[in-house]
């Protein structure tokens, strides 16, 4: 498989300990290698972003009564 992909032995190691913990429902801390796990890191990124776009919606709010309640 090495001499076939021109990579080297552990690199296939590694990919296919992942590939193994992917299919175990362990997310990887890299780029997944199942649909379903680039699914679901693509849903966390969404989430993330949607996090942070509320608390900067938050922090807008609360400035904003801020300068209300002053006037």
């Amino acid at each position: 498989a090495c001499e076939a992909t021109g990579v080297g032995p552990t690199a296939i190691r590694r990919w296919v300990t992942q590939l193994r913990q992917e299919f175990e429902g362990i997310t990887p801390s890299g780029n997944a290698i199942t649909p379903e796990q680039q699914r679901i890191q693509e849903l966390e990124a969404k989430i993330k972003k949607i996090e942070w776009e509320k608390d900067i919606l938050k922090k807008a709010t609360a400035l904003l009564m801020q300068d209300s309640i002053k006037r």
